[in-house]
């Protein structure tokens, strides 16, 4: 775009030049009705201009309100995900698993303890004189449910494959599989689901931005299929931590 305002910008200067040599050598007659088009044309080019920045301003607001938007029921799908995998070992690979597991799942709070116990082959081998060794117990203390504990009570988990603003009606992308037999999973949306009702010509920019402060590549997403990790792809400026 910066080489469009540029070339508009030359465009006014040139036209301003050309309004100066009509007013030093063109007839007087004639002047009046020249100068009046080249003024004409110098302020609808100077309208373009501002238009296409302004157009930009616009675009960007609306883009980082609704990734907030976005980011925030991704955070829901990531910590929805990784309780599922602490109970099941696994991520859930579709939706309809994972609203499950939320509505029904109960998760036990567990404790850890180091205990002493006799150790009977060693007090074999030492001739009946006890010899004890060190384990680890796992003692359950209660259970909290997912529900109640990821979304206070609130339904809000019903709609955690709903991108929830851009294209109408449109639904994040969920996969899960396994790296060297460690759990993944990777939940995304293009980012021209997101803005599919601004200029082609911006999306097309965004989709292709690389930043350290903006969000890099086509899509919103959460997790990878590709390395072991949960974390987004947005930067810190754009989510509420």
């Amino acid at each position: 775009m910066l080489n469009v305002v540029l070339a508009i910008v030359v465009i006014i200067l040139l036209t301003i030049g050309i309004v100066w040599v009509i007013d030093r050598f063109v007839p007087k007659k004639v002047k009046p009705v020249i100068n009046i088009l080249l003024w004409v044309l110098i302020f609808y080019l100077g309208y373009i201009t501002f238009m296409s920045v302004y157009r930009e301003i616009q675009f960007n607001q609306l883009k980082d309100k609704r990734y907030a938007v976005v980011i925030e029921r991704l955070k829901d799908v990531r910590d929805t995900q990784i309780v599922y995998e602490e109970v099941n070992n696994e991520y859930a690979k579709d939706f309809e698993s994972l609203i499950k597991f939320v509505d029904t799942a109960m998760v036990p709070i567990t404790q850890r303890r180091d205990t002493l116990v006799l150790d009977e082959e060693r007090t074999r081998a030492f001739g009946g004189v006890e010899t004890f060794k060190t384990i680890v117990l796992t003692d359950t203390l209660s259970y909290y449910s997912v529900k109640d504990s990821l979304f206070n009570g609130t339904d809000r988990y019903k709609n955690l494959m709903n991108v929830g603003v851009g294209k109408p009606g449109a639904k994040f992308k969920l996969e899960a599989g396994k790296i060297e037999n460690i759990p993944v999973f990777e939940a995304s949306v293009d980012k021209e689901v997101i803005l599919y009702d601004q200029a082609q010509y911006l999306i097309e920019k965004e989709k292709q931005v690389v930043s350290v402060d903006a969000v890099n590549g086509p899509t919103l997403k959460v997790g990878s299929m590709e390395e072991v990790n949960t974390n987004g792809n947005w930067p810190k400026n754009y989510a509420k931590e």
